[in-house]
């Protein structure tokens, strides 16, 4: 297909939203596969089949989604290995002292010993109060009526508590795209070969917003999804929105393997944009 098959009208917009469709179901059957996956804190995830691990463990690694992979992913493996092989086990075990004591020393860029400590008691106690991280985020939706970004607004303030919230996870209701909040969010209500879909049913994968990298934001503006001058919360919801229009129930579908492009080094992101130009 080339531009000259573009006509102007309703006719045009739905052809090229077709064959967009038809190259991101492309990239996504050939690169949305887990042997993919690594360099990623994702694949820490993968060691647990329980929901309940998983969901402890997707928190720890989601937090510290920034910087250099190579260095993400040492710094998960350290963050990690306390808990061992059951980590809601090994922390509902655990003391404030021992979770002080066990990260003592314990530095990735921003984030020092006292905020994992800090953050892994905050789930220790929506845990004990909820039973699961995922049930806490459900009450919090239910007192704000459902409202996404309000209910993980309190959802981050409870995991927050007492410690330093913004190099945690940023508040989705201040106007941050909250990167790692809704890169966390995507591995637990996306349910493919590469995200486990955690909870079942509590989110639906149509209403969370893409985790917005400077990858992603990359190819949203390539595409025209978006002319925001920064990777923002707007920013976020433009280019879901768009995403939204070519997969309604499913906008963060394509957000795996478009980003690998970024993430891979055997990915070449000039490689992608040449793909991506047969459709623009």
């Amino acid at each position: 297909m080339t531009r000259a098959h573009l006509v102007n009208g309703k006719v045009g917009v739905e052809a090229r939203r077709e064959w967009l469709r038809g190259c991101l179901e492309e990239i996504y059957r050939k690169y949305n596969k887990r042997a993919y996956v690594s360099p990623d804190p994702l694949e820490f995830l993968y060691h647990f089949t329980d929901p309940k691990d998983q969901e402890i463990v997707g928190v720890v690694c989601a937090t510290l989604a920034y910087g250099r992979v190579e260095t993400i992913v040492k710094k998960v493996a350290q963050a990690l290995a306390p808990l061992g092989k059951t980590p809601r086990e090994t922390l509902l075990s655990l003391s404030s002292r021992d979770l002080e004591s066990m990260y003592n020393g314990f530095k990735h860029r921003f984030h020092t010993g006292q905020d994992m400590a800090r953050l892994l008691w905050n789930m220790k106690g929506l845990i004990l109060e909820y039973d699961s991280l995922g049930e806490s985020l459900r009450h919090f939706l239910d007192i704000t009526k459902g409202d996404l970004l309000g209910g993980l607004g309190h959802f981050v303030d409870a995991l927050t508590k007492d410690a330093r919230g913004r190099f945690l996870f940023p508040d989705p209701r201040k106007g941050s795209a909250s990167k790692r909040l809704f890169l966390y969010l995507r591995w637990m209500v996306r349910c493919d070969e590469v995200d486990p879909g955690c909870w079942k049913g509590l989110v639906s994968p149509g209403a969370i917003l893409v985790p917005l990298d400077t990858h992603l934001y990359s190819i949203g503006r390539h595409l025209g999804f978006t002319k925001r001058k920064s990777a923002d919360l707007r920013a976020a919801t433009e280019i879901t929105q768009a995403f939204k229009e070519i997969e309604p129930e499913d906008p963060v579908k394509y957000d795996f393997c478009l980003t690998r492009f970024g993430i891979n080094p055997d990915f070449s992101k000039e490689d992608l944009f040449c793909l991506l130009e047969r459709y623009s």
